[in-house]
């Protein structure tokens, strides 16, 4: 399916950056269509810049300062994992510049919830991981296990530790309840925490969102980039 150009700005996942979307410039860029993957700050090619007070707000601050200074308009914004913490934020400060929001395998908060408020499971170990390292910063998952050896090459030395504040920031609304077109993307294969299935069935039932799901583990932009490029274009369409 082609469709008109747009603009698409990724909220990009934990521990990695703008980079783990390489595979998706060229097949955007033959569809006609604008890609900006920026990296938070504190990770990837940003990762010099990590310190103790990194949060939520920070990267949300990031990214909106991407839309003001390239001037973006008309945005389908795309929040991958972490990213969909990110993304919500975003939304809600740049309601007149964002056309929809892509949610792909992510978080999706309400005002007043921390990433940890949606994952309670994973709060006792990462405060743990990070207190066995320097106290502030978690380390990377590992990648999903139908990663191919040389995608696995390519990432492992550039994922970085995360900042734990980022999970432990609660997000403030600062305009109330997201009424922006949203859709999400469910990763239909799943590590066992399966993480992302309470998101699947609530965006799933709830007629105020588009959903869809891609057969691929949660990192499509890695394993799959076509198949998540034929749905980004049908989504955005």
């Amino acid at each position: 399916m082609t469709s008109s150009p747009k603009t698409f700005l990724v909220s990009h996942g934990a521990w990695g950056g703008g980079f783990a979307w390489r595979k998706m410039h060229p097949l955007m860029q033959a569809a006609g269509h604008r890609l900006l993957t920026p990296s938070y700050t504190g990770l990837g090619e940003r990762a010099h810049l990590a310190h103790q007070g990194l949060d939520l707000e920070s990267h949300i601050q990031d990214m909106l300062n991407v839309i003001q200074y390239e001037d973006l308009r008309d945005i389908v914004l795309v929040g991958h994992s972490y990213g969909g913490m990110v993304a919500t934020g975003v939304a809600d400060r740049a309601r007149d510049r964002v056309a929809q929001v892509i949610y792909i395998d992510a978080f999706v908060p309400d005002d007043g919830q921390s990433l940890f408020d949606l994952n309670e499971s994973g709060r006792a170990s990462s405060r743990e991981a990070a207190k066995n390292g320097d106290g502030w910063r978690i380390p990377p998952m590992p990648p999903p296990p139908d990663t191919s050896a040389a995608d696995v090459e390519w990432l492992s030395p550039r994922r970085v530790h995360m900042p734990i504040k980022c999970f432990e920031e609660k997000l403030k609304l600062q305009n109330g309840p997201l009424t922006l077109p949203r859709s999400y993307i469910y990763a239909t294969r799943i590590t066992p925490a399966d993480t992302f299935g309470r998101f699947s069935r609530m965006t799933k039932s709830d007629p105020a969102w588009r959903y869809f799901e891609i057969d691929a583990s949660h990192s499509p932009n890695v394993t799959a980039p076509e198949a998540l490029m034929a749905l980004l274009e049908q989504i955005a369409a």
